[in-house]
């Protein structure tokens, strides 16, 4: 018996890192073929970008062709994508054409608005479309289940920019539609975070009512299946109060799909923050990838394109893992 429950560990082990290096393999091809398309994708874009750059300014022939020279653009398809693969593997993805900075600066300066608003929202709305959902389920067909539940799919279904310019028209003065922060708010730490916080409102909000109705169908639908399953009906049959079967067996139960849909979709509330942070002007990635696209600027919309999809890929990744962890059935495949 000892030397049997010995080995299934070590049996188990191997397993678990062959998968793990599987995930990470994929992951990393799946990062090489975003690099080798956000090249390819942003080259048939329309426009010239030295053009864009000497836009209102009085250049000749030969120096749009020594600009195109310096910036690399007048070499052939072929060997601008070796030069630019050689240089993303070393994490050098250029320098802006428009900011004449290094790329992966101007992203560092933007990274942590995106995460502070992408962040924000994405609790508030794990918090509020899990409370909702697990209440209309319990309470299915009630009033509030309805009315929560329409909300929700009416929300979802509505265009963001349209959602938050409505929000911007419907507050007034109320909330800053624009910026992160007051030029002239004091520099001390309270008064900064208060004004960001301020600035926060719309678009979190935006993003919030367009994230959470996900969260709150998925956690009505697991609930109401686990409802019928045949544990509650003995948890019932032992005298437990329906609350009680409820916050113990039902939803943790229910919670799986719920939790693995929130990090798989954290990359891509990252990428969508770019119709808000246009929306609104918040200084984060998705309004650095905007203005990257009225360029265009090839280096930094290609950089930009890798690190939004390289989070949506990381966040794949780690809703597999956690998948397996939450879950004994999996593990044991």
């Amino acid at each position: 018996m000892a030397g049997g429950s010995a080995a299934r560990p070590a049996r188990g082990g191997p397993r678990v890192i062959r998968h793990l290096a599987g995930k990470v393999g994929g992951a990393l091809v799946s990062l090489l073929f975003v690099v080798a398309l956000g090249f390819l994708l942003f080259r048939v874009i329309p426009g010239d970008p030295v053009v864009a750059m000497t836009r209102g300014r009085p250049v000749t022939g030969d120096q749009l062709a020594e600009l195109r020279a310096r910036l690399g653009v007048d070499k052939p398809l072929t060997e601008q994508f070796v030069d630019y693969l050689a240089a993303a593997v070393r994490g050098d993805f250029g320098t802006s054409y428009v900011y004449s900075r290094p790329v992966l600066e101007l992203i560092g300066e933007r990274l942590w608005p995106t995460v502070l608003l992408t962040g924000t929202s994405t609790v508030l709305a794990v918090v509020i479309g899990l409370w909702l959902g697990i209440r209309g389920a319990w309470r299915r067909g009630s009033r509030s289940d309805r009315i929560s539940t329409g909300l929700a799919l009416a929300q979802w279904a509505m265009p963001t920019f349209w959602l938050g310019m409505l929000l911007s028209l419907a507050t007034g003065d109320l909330f800053p539609s624009g910026g992160m922060r007051y030029p002239d708010t004091p520099p001390d730490f309270l008064s900064q975070s208060l004004d960001v916080a301020h600035h926060m409102v719309l678009p979190c909000l935006t993003m919030i009512a367009v994230v959470y109705a996900q969260y709150l169908l998925v956690m009505r639908s697991s609930l109401l299946e686990e409802m019928h399953a045949d544990y509650l009906t003995t948890a019932r049959a032992k005298g437990l109060r329906d609350d009680l079967v409820r916050r113990r067996h039902a939803v943790p139960n229910a919670l799986l799909p719920t939790v693995t849909l929130v990090f798989l979709h954290l990359g891509l509330v990252v990428s969508g923050a770019i119709t808000v942070e246009t929306v609104f002007s918040w200084p984060g990635l998705g309004l650095l990838t905007y203005e990257a696209l009225t360029g265009p600027d090839l280096p930094l919309l290609q950089g930009t394109f890798v690190v939004l999809a390289g989070a949506v890929i990381t966040m794949n990744v780690f809703a597999d893992l956690l998948y397996r962890v939450l879950d004994p059935r999996v593990r044991a495949s």
